[in-house]
């Protein structure tokens, strides 16, 4: 599992519109090609009526999988363009699909490689990114008397608190990188005098709005 990655924040879409011809970039997560793909024909089969449906995808930790596709506009100036935004940008396991209804005006392939790449640029932009960081959630049991103590340093401290859990005892649920794991277990038993149990709890992705104020 990557320690961190971007990626599209949510299913989206935005429009612009170029010499006549609205281009409309969907934007969507995919953590499989079949799941891509899925997204593809489900944007094909909501435009049926369009003039093209490119799109392009990365998938896998290492971009394993890449792939793009021109639907019917020349060779190399709509799905190309529209990977290279996305590499770009350091996403990972998302997939863009222009739909493209041709206003009439033919643009040139220099035209085309700057049409689509702007609009999933400027899609990204709108919908915004998303850093998924790769976090421990530590639990932290304690009797009642410190509940108040342990709150208070913890929403001061550089962990993020992820919920209370109030039972027989008081529970803390803090977001942890792992590599600072031993270092939270060793500041909370000094910080209770060894009162408190630490535990080891999931790997979960947190996730931080990292969308960008421009190209």
């Amino acid at each position: 599992m990557l320690h961190s990655y971007l990626t599209v924040k949510e299913t989206g879409e935005h429009e612009i519109v170029i010499e006549k011809s609205r281009f409309i970039c969907h934007l969507s997560r995919a953590a499989s090609e079949s799941e891509a793909q899925e997204f593809i024909q489900k944007i094909k089969k909501q435009h049926w009526n369009a003039t093209h449906n490119c799109s392009a995808y990365l998938i896998g930790e290492t971009d394993q999988i890449q792939k793009a596709n021109d639907d019917g506009e020349p060779s190399g100036t709509a799905g190309v363009p529209m990977l290279e935004v996305l590499k770009k940008r350091g996403l990972k396991d998302t997939c863009a699909v222009v739909t493209r209804y041709f206003g009439g005006i033919k643009l040139g392939a220099g035209g085309l490689i700057r049409a689509y790449g702007k609009s999933v640029s400027e899609g990204l932009n709108h919908i915004g990114v998303t850093e998924r960081k790769l976090m421990r959630i530590m639990h932290t049991s304690a009797d009642y008397t410190w509940l108040g103590k342990i709150e208070n340093e913890l929403r001061e401290s550089v962990f993020l608190l992820k919920e209370i859990h109030y039972a027989d005892h008081v529970e803390f649920e803090t977001y942890v990188e792992e590599k600072d794991k031993e270092a939270f277990i060793k500041w909370m038993t000094e910080l209770t005098n060894g009162k408190s149990i630490n535990t080891e709890g999931e790997l979960t992705y947190l996730e931080t709005d990292v969308s960008p104020k421009g190209d």
